[in-house]
């Protein structure tokens, strides 16, 4: 058997669930190779804890090469391109060879797509934004929020929600929540409309009982920087004193560049596999586009929500598949499709989504009622994926297991 070298581009969820896996199967004669441009990892579940003050920087990040295990090669440096007919990668640092390559370098923020949005808007889904947040909120004495999803897709798709939530609870904690009008805007027909209308409705009750106004169907076009207005397709103008937004997305320079991608700059990838169209080469988790059963509009097909529930699953199964592949031992991986979400709702409370996104004709996905129970299994989570790689994390990934078997949900992590 002759050596091969696996690189795996982005140390995300899917990018350390994958170099873990490989190591672990593969024997030390394979090169397992890990390409992260940030070595300080932060935990993103994370930043909406941070955002309110629940949380500190230091306390949700760790050192990438912590998290995987000895003999994950890993090389701080950024992807600059991916050559597929050579089997090349060129990095700020080097130029890697491999024999099996996975993508899994996440999606970009892209807020300068919207005019005026880049030089107004906060954001949650960074750590760097959320730790600005924090400290505009604790300046923030009253007046309009808004919190906007400004297009499609965008990853975690149960965040804005949530994060509208834990701001309601913020504001409530500290004695401004009559001083605060708190506004959700979306171009979704609901929330999280891949889940279908029983769940849709139910997060939506979920947001409006924390006093929320939630605004279906907003395109954003334009932010007024100087007036304070978003202008919104076909809408009334709004106007706003806070503005937290969720930015539009799109897949990372190099891999645009590639020629992985389809029009929309994300990579079609065959949905049980995760295998692209070139040979050796996989993609998983935000980076992706993968097409589920049903239909957001009649001419608009459902795509897999961008999570990093997936990006875990999806990454097991093709290091597995990949393992399988080079000692010729071993069942090859496949993804079923299924996920789960934990929704924070303030208050210590939380509610826990989970279904099969593959299921037909649509994905069957329920809602469990509010709980304590929900936020404190985030937290176990949390300090689940944040421990080192080793002894303790494989304790805690025992404890989250069982737990999750105890409640009747098939938490497999």
């Amino acid at each position: 058997m002759s050596a091969e070298t696996v690189v795996i581009l982005g140390g995300g969820v899917g990018g350390q669930v994958a170099a873990n896996a490989l190591r672990r199967r593969l024997g030390h004669e394979h090169r397992v190779v890990l390409v992260e441009k940030n070595t300080q990892h932060a935990f993103a579940p994370s930043f909406l804890w941070l955002m309110v003050g629940d949380r500190q920087p230091i306390q949700i990040m760790r050192d990438l090469r912590q998290l995987v295990y000895r003999g994950v090669e890993v090389v701080p440096a950024e992807v600059l391109g991916i050559d597929a007919a050579n089997r090349r990668v060129e990095t700020s640092a080097q130029t890697l060879t491999y024999d099996y390559l996975i993508v899994a370098l996440g999606a970009e923020l892209a807020p300068e797509a919207i005019p005026g949005l880049a030089d107004t808007a906060h954001t949650f889904y960074t750590l760097d934004g959320a730790a600005r947040l924090r400290q505009a909120l604790q300046d923030f004495s009253g007046g309009t929020v808004a919190v906007v999803v400004c297009s499609l897709p965008y990853k975690c798709p149960g965040a804005p929600h949530e994060g509208t939530m834990l701001l309601a609870d913020y504001f409530r904690r500290r004695g401004l929540r009559d001083k605060v009008d708190l506004h959700l805007f979306t171009p979704e027909p609901q929330p999280m409309p891949v889940a279908g209308p029983v769940l849709g409705d139910a997060v939506r009750q979920m947001v409006e009982a924390q006093g929320v106004t939630f605004h279906p169907l907003h395109k954003l076009t334009e932010v007024n920087v100087s007036a304070q207005t978003l202008i919104f397709e076909g809408k009334e103008p709004v106007k706003y004193d806070l503005l937290v937004a969720i930015p539009p997305h799109r897949g990372p320079r190099a891999v645009r560049e590639s020629g992985l991608t389809n029009e929309a700059s994300w990579v079609p990838v065959d949905r049980h596999t995760l295998k692209t169209r070139h040979e050796n080469i996989y993609a998983l988790g935000d980076v992706t586009a993968i097409s589920i059963p049903g239909r957001w509009k009649p001419d608009v097909p459902l795509t897999l929500p961008k999570a990093g529930v997936f990006a875990h699953a999806q990454a097991e199964a093709a290091a597995r598949t990949i393992a399988a592949e080079i000692t010729g031992a071993g069942a090859k991986g496949e993804f079923c499709g299924d996920g789960y979400c934990m929704l924070e709702a303030g208050e210590s409370l939380g509610g826990f989504a989970f279904g099969n996104f593959y299921a037909e004709p649509t994905p069957q996905v329920e809602l469990r009622r509010l709980g304590r129970v929900w936020h404190w299994g985030k937290v176990l989570l949390e300090q689940w994926w944040l421990a080192p790689a080793g002894l303790r994390r494989e304790a805690l990934h025992l404890a989250l297991v069982v737990g999750g078997k105890g409640l009747g949900i098939p938490v497999t992590i």
